[in-house]
């Protein structure tokens, strides 16, 4: 990034998987990202960590910071020779006042660059199951802003013309004039039973979408309380929504989850709970932390165990810093609990020799049964369980440990907890996060309680609460399956 240079860089209509990838790589080089009010948080999760984030949003009815105090953010940072990104939701030429910032920058001699982003005038209609356009119904699509300059003296719209085009009608900002934007529209002709679409937070979880036509869309919206921000679509292509809604179908639909594994592990779990319509909130109750442990001569063991994925990266970590790499397991049988476990060795060249069925302690020295072991070396975090280790001592095998890390409370933000607490299933992967998840929120009373596996239950138990459903097989797929199918059935009973 040219310093002193200003991005008007699209975010998108909310959704963050919906930004563009040079949206994505501008946010992670800038100096200073002044951001709006509907930029989700998760969108501005990859700016560096000395990055300077600045909230310049404006609210309808709310707080507001004036365009032209945003003018002189801009210009103050490029002048400092700051690169700055200057976020805004959907395109920053859509109703976004970018055109403006760019002719400031113009003006002041500094350079710019423009990153369109997915409006949500196409988007929310999208997500909702209703193209803007069709060949049959609509070959023409009017973007149009239903919250103009309050300082112009009169309406530059026609709207006349508006209710004459012979196409789709997409209302930005417009929740506050849907009875003006109605009443125009059907006194420019427009009959009064053509269906309207009103999308409250298109594309974001908790989406909803109000069916309805010119003549009781004003009152339908005032009962179901629409709120900014929301698009108001009017065109026969509304009437598709009923065959081409698809968000809805997703099995996850409407069902907040909270992931509690630490923050690395979690953004994995919590991208596909997501695909799958979950409202997902992060709430991570530990973070890994690296030990202190000499690396022992592995030409030593013939069996090398490893209880984990954050075991299977913290060994390559070591052997990388001594210099040294996968071949140094050649000749050894490698044995991982479970497929996270053995994909996490894959990573680094290394396929793992025994995968059990099931990916606790149990399955594992199970699965060793038939394997030949003299001396093994077990790879785990200090709070692990020794029934390897002690499964393998009574068939005669000499069985050492190799502690690499541990897992230490991530301290938990009242909001976040509070969310948690109201969320429709808390997922826990270890004993250790109910542990520090249970001492940083204090209990678990709403929330259907969902557990990884047996050891997970016991710790669930021993604090006084009985999972409601555990995964089987006990991996993050299993849980995945097993929140989904709880879901399905409650919904079904």
């Amino acid at each position: 990034m040219t310093p002193g240079t200003v991005f008007l860089v699209g975010a998108g209509p909310g959704d963050p998987g919906l930004m563009t990838v040079r949206a994505v790589e501008l946010i992670a080089r800038a100096d200073v990202i002044l951001h709006d009010r509907l930029v989700p948080a998760r969108a501005l999760a990859g700016a560096r960590r000395d990055a300077e984030l600045v909230y310049v949003g404006k609210q309808g009815g709310g707080p507001q910071m004036a365009q032209e105090e945003i003018h002189t953010l801009l210009l103050e940072h490029a002048r400092a020779g700051r690169s700055v990104v200057r976020l805004k939701g959907g395109d920053p030429f859509v109703f976004g006042r970018g055109g403006e910032e760019a002719l400031v920058c113009l003006d002041a001699g500094i350079p710019f660059e423009v990153v369109p982003g997915i409006t949500a005038g196409v988007a929310a209609p999208a997500y909702a199951g209703i193209p803007v356009t069709h060949r049959e119904l609509a070959s023409g699509v009017a973007f149009v802003t239903g919250h103009e300059d309050p300082a112009k003296p009169d309406s530059t719209l026609d709207w006349p013309a508006l209710a004459a085009f012979p196409g789709t009608l997409v209302f930005y900002m417009g929740v506050r004039a849907l009875p003006r934007i109605a009443e125009q529209l059907m006194t420019g002709g427009r009959p009064p039973d053509q269906s309207v679409a009103v999308i409250e937070r298109g594309t974001l979880p908790g989406q909803r979408t109000l069916l309805a036509t010119l003549a009781d869309v004003a009152e339908r919206a005032a009962a179901a309380a629409i709120r900014a921000p929301a698009i108001t679509l009017v065109g026969a292509v509304a009437g598709l929504r009923e065959q081409l809604a698809w968000v809805e179908k997703l099995p996850l639909h409407g069902r907040t989850v909270a992931v509690t594994r630490a923050r690395p592990q979690a953004s994995e779990l919590a991208a596909r709970l997501r695909e799958l319509g979950a409202d997902v909130i992060e709430a991570p109750a530990i973070r890994v932390r690296s030990v202190e442990a000499e690396l022992p001569d592995l030409t030593a063991y013939d069996l090398i165990c490893v209880t984990s994925p954050n075991g299977a990266h913290a060994l390559f970590t070591r052997l990388a810093a001594a210099g040294r790499d996968a071949r140094a397991l050649a000749n050894r049988t490698v044995a991982a609990i479970g497929p996270g476990t053995a994909r996490a060795l894959a990573e680094h060249g290394i396929r793992a020799d025994v995968v059990p069925e099931r990916s606790v302690a149990e399955g594992l020295a199970a699965a060793l049964a038939a394997t030949p072991v003299t001396r093994a070396l077990i790879v785990r975090g200090r709070e692990g369980r020794d029934v390897l280790r002690d499964a393998l001592r009574e068939r005669g095998a000499s069985a050492d440990l190799l502690v690499l890390y541990e897992t230490v409370a991530e301290p938990l933000d009242e909001a976040t907890a509070h969310a948690a607490a109201r969320a429709d299933y808390v997922t826990f992967t270890s004993a250790s996060t109910v542990r520090h998840f249970l001492a940083a929120a204090g209990t678990v009373a709403g929330p259907r309680i969902a557990s990884i596996g047996p050891a997970t239950s016991a710790a669930l138990r021993e604090a006084g609460l009985a999972p409601d459903l555990e995964a089987d097989p006990h991996t993050p797929d299993g849980l995945i399956a097993a929140v989904t199918e709880d879901a399905a059935a409650e919904l079904g009973g």
